[in-house]
């Protein structure tokens, strides 16, 4: 009897841990698919803006237009303005660089050169910049 007593002390005792080393790795090959997905989850795609239904914001008595056309040019109320566009808005607002500008643009004007232009109104010191649009009527679609 003694003999099976003894037999049973030099047994290797029992594992309790969990072994988290496959757990790891399959982790970390998660980790990397998620990776390498990511990025081509995010598509370019070209977005054809609607006009907004927005309830149009109420205008001052004389709003200080400019416009962006077609053919690049740069209008400053009726009148068009070639290099001196910064002299003429400080003209146009008597030197206030807190006075509201409303930027208007063509449809066929590219978005780089609106923001270009956009860039020329910040660095001239107008910062209160508002964008004109089509007012449409909600489910019109358009």
């Amino acid at each position: 009897m003694q003999g099976l007593q003894d037999i049973g002390d030099d047994a290797p005792d029992e594992l309790a841990e969990i072994n988290v080393t496959p757990f790891i790795d399959v982790m970390l090959v998660l980790l990397i698919i998620f990776m390498v997905a990511a990025p081509l989850a995010t598509v370019d795609v070209p977005v054809d803006l609607p006009a907004s239904t927005a309830p149009p914001a109420p205008r001052p008595d004389r709003p200080l237009y400019v416009t962006l056309q077609a053919d690049l040019s740069v209008l400053l109320g009726d009148a068009a303005v070639s290099d001196g566009l910064e002299a003429a808005l400080a003209a146009a607002t008597g030197g206030d660089p807190e006075a509201r500008v409303f930027l208007r643009a063509d449809r066929a004007v590219a978005y780089g050169d609106l923001m270009a232009l956009m860039n020329r109104l910040r660095d001239a010191g107008y910062l209160h910049v508002a964008l004109v649009g089509l007012e449409a009527t909600p489910g019109s679609g358009s």
